[in-house]
């Protein structure tokens, strides 16, 4: 059971992770070789706080392989889809119909039955 919530939580870390670069891409300026775009870059705070989801998911992830099976963790990132659905609900207002919901589920018998 370790592994089944060092992989939740590895995958809210990366689901984290698209969500804020998704906010973070809002608020860019159109691509330019100019100094106003590379300002807006490096002074957007949610590219900061997605390089931080993704580097401390990284650092999980690398616990994760070192001490568990490939076979077993590979699998349990697609939990990541899940969050990302739920995060697609909530922070961006989308509207999710049945089938990626069934898709969703079938995602977590996948990971239910690889973690048990």
């Amino acid at each position: 059971m370790p592994l089944f919530l060092l992989a939740i939580v590895q995958s809210l870390l990366l689901a984290g992770g698209q969500v804020f670069l998704k906010f973070g891409l809002a608020r860019m300026l159109p691509f330019a070789f100019s100094k106003e775009f590379f300002a807006s870059f490096f002074a957007n705070w949610q590219f900061a706080c997605a390089g931080l989801c993704y580097g401390a998911g990284s650092i999980l992830w690398f616990y994760i392989i070192k001490h568990y099976p490939f076979s077993m963790a590979y699998p349990l990132v697609s939990l990541s889809y899940v969050f990302g659905m739920i995060a697609a609900i909530v922070f961006f207002h989308e509207t999710v119909d049945w089938v990626k919901w069934l898709g969703v589920l079938f995602i977590m018998l996948g990971c239910y039955l690889i973690a048990k």
